[in-house]
């Protein structure tokens, strides 16, 4: 009779991501480990590798920049809560991607767009500064 091999004692990383819920499915944390979003202990890594307690691992999400070690393992997706305890970011990680938050912020405040619609006097203004290589 085949022996029953023991348990591996860590978690695909791809499975990993998806239950720590960086990712809203396998197959797109699976896309960002290909195209190297994905550090584990600050080397690109494959979906198969293991993942297991006490990695260091950087995301690269959505122009968010996560720097995480590893707490605790699962291989099934639970509430926020219980992913939010599979792992622990750092406080410099934390602070950066706040100050990235807020300055993407005031960049998006700084542009009004006009409460109704153009009359013809500023159509006319619009279409003489889309023509400036006319002048």
């Amino acid at each position: 009779m085949p022996q029953a091999s023991p348990p591996a004692a860590g978690v695909r990383l791809d499975l990993w991501l998806w239950a720590a819920r960086f990712f809203k499915t396998r197959a797109l944390a699976k896309h960002a480990i290909e195209t190297g979003k994905i550090a584990l202990a600050g080397q690109p890594a494959k979906p198969s590798r293991l993942v297991i307690a006490g990695d260091a691992m950087l995301i690269e999400r959505a122009g968010e920049r996560f720097e995480i070690e590893v707490l605790a393992l699962s291989s099934t997706r639970g509430s926020a809560s219980v992913a939010q305890a599979l792992y622990r970011e750092s406080e410099a990680s934390r602070v950066a991607r706040e100050q990235a938050r807020a300055q993407r912020a005031a960049e998006r405040a700084g542009y009004q767009p006009p409460a109704t619609r153009p009359d013809k006097r500023a159509r006319r203004l619009i279409r003489a500064l889309g023509d400036l290589d006319a002048l």
